[in-house]
């Protein structure tokens, strides 16, 4: 297996290499950074002084239509699913019920997941497709999943193999890229340790390649646990509109940043882009943005009944640093510069989506900056009405999230109470003020080369034999009476 750290090549035989790769960085990261610094300084700067100078006033107006014009295209994709319905349907097979065709490679990576791994190892045995494996990669030194991986894989060894991760330090994809040569199937899918897997799926899928000739199927994921925590409907929503909407919209434009799991790619077409990059932190992002600038089509299905099911992280620490693990590997891949083979309108596309959480963090930090300077400074009153700008297409999110929790409790059958309305509505500023924390976090920890793996630790919360057993007292306490495995550093 070919490293992607010493370079890969281009369609057109340019390789970029590791040192052309940090000045990029610099190149990118520093006026990007300035970029911030001055708009802070001037805002500052207006708001003590109460000045009232029209090219002061015109930067700030200037900068509020911007933000706010990043909200409202972020709104327009969330409704993407909504607004044009009959979209969705462009890719989906026009047939139903073909017999497979291509056999298929599971890898699993699971790492301190002992806890969750044998029920979902379980759960995709149950699979009704006829030709399938499952890799289980598991470390070296984790003994206690590489036991439970070992129990499965004896009781099923003409499916289940076990793959001994001896790389240091540990992450996710160097985990896949030790499976990766043993994968016999044409199609190589990934899921992680906690995933709840509808039996059917591998079929669907099977369907969708046959009938489509696509080399990338990137089915749905859910969270499902909306009642963990008083930050989880936020998250819920998120994934909701990522993998009912918004993946559909970014297919169609050629460029998809790939979700984490739950993701089918043609063995031959991985194989020859060297697999998983193995030192980004969104190695599903940098691998769909890798293969769209190779010219690799994608297509995107959410069928609740045959979504993934997934857990929030349990803890406020494990979300952040979650979050922030995600941020760093979209700055990592936009640093890597594959978007740049793209097409102008594609390479567009694709710098603003990878650069959309670091925006939006922006824009977020200017809501308190507004009402400040409604308050503070002796503005003409068009000026402190554009500081508000961005501010109505944030709330008009939030109203299309309200209808939108409604929607989900209708198709997952979950009961929603006035709480749970409650927690969507009051939380939203402090789940705002959470990612731009971690964006921020993100930013830091890329400038300073901090770039270990920040595991999730897994409980089964979205699992409903574990949702049945506990109150919700116990889902409320369990995140804090259980210890998190130590994040791998470098």
């Amino acid at each position: 297996m070919n490293s992607l750290k010493s370079g890969v090549s281009s369609p057109n035989g340019a390789v970029i290499e590791e040192s052309s790769l940090r000045l990029e960085r610099k190149q990118i990261l520093l006026p990007i950074l300035g970029f911030v610094a001055l708009c802070a300084i001037g805002l500052g700067v207006a708001a003590i002084t109460h000045k009232t100078a029209v090219v002061g006033y015109g930067a700030y107006i200037g900068i509020s239509l911007i933000l706010a014009a990043i909200a409202y295209s972020t709104l327009y994709w969330m409704m993407n699913a909504w607004r044009t319905p009959d979209a969705l349907d462009e890719d989906r097979p026009t047939a139903e019920g073909l017999p497979p065709s291509h056999s298929f490679s599971i890898i699993v990576p699971a790492r301190h997941e002992e806890t969750v791994l044998e029920e979902t190892l379980h759960r995709l045995l149950e699979s009704d497709h006829p030709a399938f494996e499952v890799l289980v990669v598991v470390g070296a030194d984790d003994l206690t999943t590489r036991a439970v991986a070992d129990r499965v894989a004896a009781s099923n060894p003409d499916v289940v193999q076990v793959v001994l991760d001896q790389s240091w330090p540990k992450s996710k994809p160097k985990a896949l890229n030790a499976a990766l040569p043993r994968c016999a199937g044409a199609i190589t899918g990934v899921f992680d340790a906690e995933d709840d897997v509808h039996p059917e799926l591998l079929r669907r899928v099977d369907e969708y390649f046959q009938l489509t000739g696509v080399s990338i199927v990137q089915a749905g994921v859910q969270l499902m646990d909306l009642h963990s925590s008083w930050w989880a409907v936020q998250n819920v929503l998120e994934y909701y509109f990522w993998f009912r909407s918004r993946l559909h919209l970014h297919a169609r434009q050629r460029f998809v940043p790939l979700g984490g799991n739950t993701i089918f790619i043609r063995t031959d077409v991985l194989r020859a882009a060297n697999g998983w990059d193995p030192d980004c932190l969104a190695e599903d992002c940098e691998l769909g943005v890798r293969l769209s600038a190779l010219g690799h089509r994608a297509v995107v299905f959410y069928e609740p009944d045959l979504v993934t099911r997934e857990e929030c992280p349990p803890s406020l620490p494990a979300f952040v640093r979650q979050r922030t693990r995600w941020n760093q590997g979209y700055l990592q891949t936009l640093l890597r510069g594959f978007w740049r083979l793209l097409p102008i309108r594609e390479r567009a596309l694709g710098f603003y989506i990878l650069a959309t959480p670091f925006i939006l963090a922006l824009a977020w930090l200017l809501v308190p900056v507004a009402i400040l300077t409604a308050i503070v400074v002796k503005a003409p009153v068009p000026i402190t009405l554009a500081s508000f700008l961005p501010i109505v297409p944030i709330l008009s999110m939030l109203a299309v999230e309200i209808v939108a929790l409604a929607e989900f409790s209708s198709i997952y059958k979950e009961k929603l109470t006035v709480h749970d309305y409650l927690r969507l509505i009051v939380g939203l500023p402090f789940y705002q003020a959470l990612l731009a924390f971690a964006a921020a976090r993100a930013v830091v920890r890329e400038l300073r080369g901090q770039r270990g793996w920040e595991k999730t630790v897994h409980f089964g919360l979205h699992l409903a034999r574990v949702r049945a057993a506990l109150s919700s007292d116990d889902l409320a306490d369990l995140p804090s009476n259980q210890p998190e495995p130590e994040p791998v550093l470098e």
